[in-house]
């Protein structure tokens, strides 16, 4: 396994003897790497319905009656277009089968990314950005189709200028009644693709990007009444030669022990689309120095399982394209070789997995992926295990 760049007064012996010191600061030589478990790949297979439909960056959660419900961006018809929005599904058998599609939200400009969380309350909470970035593409347009560029057209003429702009915004909407209904959207402080999480003191920790803030901001906000309000409780700083214009995408975890993880997509130059880390021993309020996973590959989702393992999953947009696992059971401080999860994608449109561990200890992941034998980007499933 990796290490994480923990100081020695978090490492246990065992630990300690697979680290070697190289400096005061606290920084590390990785261990050796143990040999994960192989994955046993159950069933592969496309759920989104409607093939002509793009669909993004799904979020998967298993809600304590056992329901998993699937937030992503639908209603697309390409990567950056003014159609998205926020759409669900539900299963109520382990995601043998799911509901139609409905539409939670579908706003005047592209909604993107989706998360979901459901509280210990009981509340469904899902998240979501806006974006104008499909105005730029519109703006370079070239040979388009008179229909396509009508579409979008049409799109932009929907508002002004000023009021397409004020649409720009972090959401969430909330539902107390299982998902029957929802509330209005209300802005947030940060966003990331798979939303907040919730913490055993009983506060919900969010993990993200401040965007559409000047200056840009890196961190968490938190929420102590079951995700009605937010509040900023700190920034995550750069590691020296890094820019935080370039951490994307965070997601949280918190470890049996306490400790608090968020993994960050990283464009800087050094571990250039590697997922770094960061850590927190007091419950949020400051963060280790980003450190390198070892990990190419991103945006990750991180799951705590039922034996206290961390497992983060994560998009590999490289040949074989695909996307894959690795677990930790020592809090994060290292991880295991890469566990395959998928590897027959046919570019990098794919990725941004996320995994719920099922009743019977399986692990059921989703993802998207543009496929060769479809029109535009679907949803694909995988029940799968670890195998020792």
């Amino acid at each position: 396994m990796h290490n994480a760049g923990f100081s020695p007064d978090q490492l246990s012996r065992r630990q300690m003897l697979q680290t070697l010191a190289v400096g005061a600061a606290g920084v590390y030589v990785a261990a050796p790497a143990h040999a994960a478990p192989r994955s046993v790949i159950e069933s592969t297979r496309v759920i989104s319905p409607q093939p002509e439909i793009y669909c993004g960056w799904p979020t998967l959660a298993r809600r304590a009656n056992g329901q998993l419900i699937l937030v992503w961006s639908g209603g697309r018809e390409a990567h950056v277009c003014p159609f998205g929005r926020v759409d669900v599904m539900t299963s109520t058998d382990e995601g043998t089968t799911w509901s139609w599609p409905r539409t939670l939200l579908d706003s005047d400009t592209d909604d993107r990314d989706a998360g979901v969380l459901e509280t210990a309350a009981g509340t469904l909470l899902v998240t979501t950005f806006t974006s104008r970035a499909w105005e730029d593409v519109f703006d370079r347009a070239r040979d388009w189709d008179p229909e396509r560029t009508q579409r979008w057209q049409a799109v932009r003429r929907r508002l002004p200028d000023d009021a397409r702009r004020a649409e720009l915004g972090t959401w969430m909407i909330r539902s107390t009644d299982g998902g029957l209904s929802w509330s209005p959207r209300y802005r947030v402080p940060v966003d990331a693709p798979h939303g907040p999480v919730q913490l055993k003191d009983g506060r919900l920790l969010y993990a993200g990007v401040a965007l559409w803030e000047t200056p840009r901001r890196v961190g968490v906000a938190e929420s102590r009444d079951d995700g009605q309000t937010w509040e900023w409780l700190s920034d995550i700083a750069a590691r020296d030669g890094d820019d935080t214009k370039e951490y994307h995408e965070l997601h949280a975890v918190e470890a049996a022990d306490g400790r608090l993880i968020v993994q960050i997509r990283n464009h800087n130059a050094q571990n250039r689309y590697e997922t770094l880390q960061t850590h927190s021993e007091d419950g949020g309020r400051s963060w280790a120095t980003p450190y390198s996973t070892g990990v190419w590959g991103y945006p990750s989702h991180l799951l705590r399982l039922k034996d206290d393992r961390l497992l983060m999953s994560y998009g590999y947009r490289r040949a074989p394209f695909g996307n894959q696992a690795r677990w930790s059971d020592d809090e994060g401080a290292t991880r295991s070789d890469p566990v395959t999860i998928s590897d027959d994608g046919m570019g990098g449109d794919l990725g941004y997995p996320s995994t719920v561990e099922l009743a019977d200890g399986a692990l059921y992941t989703v993802w998207y992926e543009q496929l060769r034998s479809s029109p535009r980007a679907v949803l694909r499933a995988v029940r799968w295990k670890l195998s020792a």
